[in-house]
């Protein structure tokens, strides 16, 4: 079975049955020999990877710029399912992010302009303030896209199936892709 297949099966399962959101995950970074997860959402899954958005210059940027290896991790605990997903990122193009910027209610568009990400701040009431004057700045106007404000898609090399099983008797499944074709291997709980 075609991974991504098997993924966007346990997707839709996860869309319908999971009572959180479940396009969150769990995404890991390495900067300075060092581990880093936060969660993000999944934005769009293409026949070539998987999509989220962030801020280039913040930590997760700074560390993806450094080591372009990602690791993705999908856990929805009432399904007792779990996917973890390693890939290289890639930037989007540019019209892939404005397109999904524009989407964005007008808030959080004025947001990524107002929060320069994972940088310390004077006080909340000066981030408040901050964000305050971008609302006057693009009054009437189109929110344009920052440039640091864009589309990273994760190309997978690596998937892992996870089911949750009685007595810890787990299934998992491990797709590698090797030559441009997936191998599969069973491993043990």
């Amino acid at each position: 079975m075609n991974p991504l297949r098997k993924f966007k099966n346990w997707y839709e399962i996860a869309k319908n049955d999971y009572p959180f959101d479940h396009t969150a995950f769990n995404l890991s970074t390495s900067y300075k020999n060092k581990p880093y997860s936060r969660m993000v959402l999944l934005k769009k899954i293409l026949p070539d990877g998987f999509v989220f958005f962030t801020n280039l210059l913040s930590n997760k940027g700074k560390h993806f710029r450094s080591n372009s290896f990602l690791s993705m991790c999908f856990y929805w605990e009432n399904l007792k399912k779990q996917v973890r997903i390693v890939g290289k990122g890639q930037v989007c193009d540019e019209s892939e992010s404005d397109k999904y910027f524009s989407t964005r209610v007008r808030g959080s568009q004025i947001g990524a302009w107002a929060s320069k990400q994972s940088s310390q701040i004077k006080s909340r009431s000066h981030l408040l303030s901050k964000y305050n004057d971008y609302s006057k700045k693009f009054e009437n106007k189109e929110v344009p896209r920052p440039n640091y404000w864009v589309g990273i898609k994760i190309i997978p090399t690596e998937y892992e199936f996870w089911e949750g099983g009685e007595f810890r008797m787990h299934k998992r499944e491990v797709y590698s892709l090797r030559n441009k074709i997936w191998k599969k291997k069973i491993l043990s709980p």
